[in-house]
Formats: C-alpha cells, sequence, structure tokens
C-alpha cells in the first residue's frame, strides 16, 4: 500500500490538467446562449480530444454563458512528457478559465468563480505528485534504458472505485473523493515501447496546522499484466522485509 500526503499550498509552477470522466457535454448553458452569445454555440461538438475526452477547441478565453468575473487566460508548461515521441514535448496546464469551462461541462454551474485559480493550483499539485509517484514505479525501466517514460492519456473516473478503494471502504476506511487512470509509455531494454496503465486513488486528510487541506494518493500500476503484478508484489515484499530487518523502506 502506498500513501502519500501532499499539501495544498498553492504553486502555479505544480499543476496538471484533471481529465473529465463522463461522456463530453457541451459546457456551454444553451438556456443562456441567444441572450448572451447571439444564438451560436462556440464549441465544436464534432472535435474531442482523445487524449482527455474534452471539447478540442475549448478556448482558454472563452467566458461561459453568465460569468461575471474574468479569470485568467495563462497557460504553463507540465513537468510531465506527452506523446509517444520525446518531440511531443510537455502537457500543458490549463488556465482557470478552463477550468471553469469544464466545471459547467461537468454540470457543476454554481461552481464559485472565485474559488477557480485555487482549484486550479490544488488539482495541479496533485496531478504533479501522482507523476512523481509514477516515476519511483518506473525508476528501474528508466535505469535500464536511460528513456524517461511519457504519459499517453488520462481519464478521471471518480465514479467507478477501484477494487483496493471498495476494500478499504469495506473495511471502515474513507472512500476517495476521485479516481484517474493515466496511460503511461514504457521503453523496455529491447526497444520496445509498452503501454502501463497506472490506478490513481485520491483521498482527503485532515486539515494541518496551517489550515491547509490534506490529501493522500495511493499511485499503483493496475493489475492488467503480469508485469504490473510482479512489480506490486516486489515492492510489497521489499517493503516487508525492510521492516522485518529494522530498515526504512521505500516510501512511494
Amino acid at each position: 500500500m502506498v500513501w502519500i500526503p501532499f499539501w495544498s499550498k498553492k504553486s502555479s509552477e505544480d499543476a496538471t490538467t484533471a481529465a473529465p470522466a463522463e461522456p463530453a457535454k457541451c459546457p456551454v448553458d444553451h438556456t443562456k446562449m441567444k441572450s448572451n452569445s447571439g444564438g451560436a454555440c462556440p464549441v465544436d461538438h464534432s472535435k474531442l480530444d482523445p487524449r482527455t475526452n474534452m471539447p478540442a477547441n475549448l478556448s482558454a478565453t472563452q467566458r461561459v454563458p453568465g460569468q461575471k468575473i474574468a479569470l485568467p487566460t495563462e497557460r504553463t508548461i507540465s513537468s510531465i512528457p506527452q506523446g509517444e515521441e520525446e518531440s511531443s514535448g510537455l502537457w500543458e496546464y490549463p488556465s482557470p478559465q478552463q477550468m471553469l469551462n469544464a466545471m459547467v461541462r461537468k454540470g457543476h454551474k454554481d461552481t464559485p468563480e472565485t474559488d477557480v485559480p485555487a482549484m486550479v493550483d490544488v488539482h495541479n499539485f496533485l496531478n504533479e505528485g501522482a507523476w512523481s509517484e509514477i516515476l519511483k514505479w518506473e525508476e528501474k525501466y528508466y535505469a535500464e534504458t536511460g528513456k524517461q517514460p511519457r504519459l499517453l492519456k488520462f481519464t478521471g473516473r471518480p465514479d467507478t472505485p477501484s477494487p483496493r478503494a471498495r476494500m478499504l471502504e469495506l473495511m471502515g476506511g474513507p472512500p476517495p473523493f476521485d479516481r484517474h487512470d493515466w496511460t503511461v509509455l514504457r521503453y523496455n531494454k529491447n526497444g520496445d515501447k509498452q503501454k502501463v496503465r497506472y490506478v490513481i486513488d485520491y483521498y482527503s486528510g485532515e486539515p494541518e496546522p496551517d489550515g491547509y487541506p490534506s490529501f493522500y494518493l495511493d499511485v499503483r500500476p493496475a493489475l492488467d499484466s503480469v508485469g504490473s503484478a510482479y512489480d506490486r508484489f516486489s515492492l510489497w515484499s521489499s517493503e516487508v522485509w525492510d521492516k522485518a530487518i529494522g530498515r526504512g523502506g521505500r516510501v512511494g
């Protein structure tokens, strides 16, 4: 079991995109469209980004109808490599305006606009932490090849608890507030590429003394291949052995 605490202190440099869980719906409230946008929907419903299930042309500057305050539209670059080639670069973070667009699209039309920048900071920080934990799992493969893993796509699945989350809840533990499945591209020493799915459960912790909320991430390879099962068993057995001989085990 890997429990990693993260604290949501603002960090505009440590944030990443949130992926929606359900099939994409229009972020625009069509009941207000006639009076606010002249009747034309600004979203092209035929184009979705397959990596995130978001409208591919969801603008970084397009306001939702009825929006009262201007939100930042600047986007920054994450530390997470994207795509199958090194030339694909890094994942780009969403702007607060895009985050509001996504929240409205998911049905959260009452989201306080003033809270959105902080929501972006927290969510992005957590996802940077998730990638950091994935790199620990991928460390031995990177050591063999010298090539870092890359994030191909991610999917939010808050309404589909993982088997481990369900088991922990049956044992009296709290349910996670979110779940992501991330597909990572791994390079093997023989030159092949392998797609590996990771499951990430997000839990809320007790507030810190300074008032900041805390979070715990349970990050591990999905049990859908022999290699992933071996990796999980190897980590578990090594931690048990370290504790048995009184040596500090690896965190993550």
